[in-house]
């Protein structure tokens, strides 16, 4: 992507409507638990403050960025949780003003960086675009576990084209972290987007395929629905391996969620949408 700033558009309105969730809570309810067990409404925007913090070191300042690679080197499997604890403590109005005040300091930071600039991460470095678009992705899917813990449907928009991009990218990466053997031919996917286009990936004659609505294939790889629970459907025994392991995030493989139905088993494969 030349110009990122079309993606820096959708993340600062992903995370305004994420804001218009949270913004008018009671103290009391910045306590209620989300669909991830521990965290609260709290926890989850303390985690995006936190992760924009980080963000905005890497696009800043590199040397103080790694220092936080080292910490996350030493306590791998606990500093994100401790991260969203810190901020959880924080009383509600101040830790929402800390997210506001961090996410704007990283769209400035985003939107001044020189073209072709790329940042450390804690996995490949990433361009503007790149970290815009994962900052995107985590706003919506911890954004989808507020929606849960309230209660509310949320209206799906286009801007899942840029979630649905990482999960398909991430494709090699779902298999590699759990030390299975990476495909060795690329797949199909055909998603219908909330606007009704049609969203497609790979070459159009693959043998493998994945096809579903983009909101129920952007929910499986953020692992914020069971599988079983979703319209996605694959194509081929590898494609099918996916859409048990997918994933969108780095780091180790994700837990996910239970199944609606415990026992439920995917539907055999139905073609594109719904």
């Amino acid at each position: 992507m030349s110009d990122p700033s079309s993606v820096i558009d959708d993340l600062c309105r992903e995370s305004e409507e994420l804001d218009r969730l949270v913004g008018e809570l009671g103290e009391e309810r910045w306590a209620v638990a989300t669909p991830a067990p521990g965290w609260t409404i709290a926890h989850q925007i303390a985690h995006l403050a936190w992760t924009d913090r980080a963000a905005l070191l890497a696009v800043t300042d590199a040397e103080a960025f790694a220092k936080e690679v080292e910490k996350a080197l030493a306590a791998p499997d606990g500093f994100v949780d401790e991260g969203a604890e810190e901020g959880a403590a924080l009383p509600p109005a101040r830790l929402l003003a800390e997210w506001r005040s961090g996410r704007a300091a990283l769209e400035e930071a985003l939107r001044a960086a020189p073209t072709g600039t790329r940042f450390p991460w804690y996995g490949p470095p990433m361009s503007v675009a790149s970290m815009a678009t994962g900052r995107l992705m985590e706003t919506w899917a911890h954004g989808q576990d507020v929606a849960d813990a309230l209660g509310v449907m949320r209206a799906p928009t286009d801007r899942l084209k840029h979630v649905a991009r990482i999960g398909v990218r991430a494709r090699d990466f779902a298999f590699g972290v759990r030390g299975l053997t990476v495909p060795g031919e690329e797949f199909r996917v055909e998603l219908v987007a909330p606007s009704g286009e049609l969203w497609t990936y790979g070459p159009a004659d693959a043998a493998q395929r994945v096809t579903g609505p983009a909101l129920d294939f952007c929910l499986l790889v953020t692992q914020r629905a069971h599988r079983a629970d979703l319209a996605v459907q694959a194509q081929g025994p590898d494609a099918d391996r996916w859409l048990d392991i997918a994933q969108a995030f780095a780091g180790p493989p994700g837990g996910g969620r239970a199944p609606k139905e415990p026992g439920r088993e995917p539907e055999e494969p139905k073609g594109t949408g719904r």
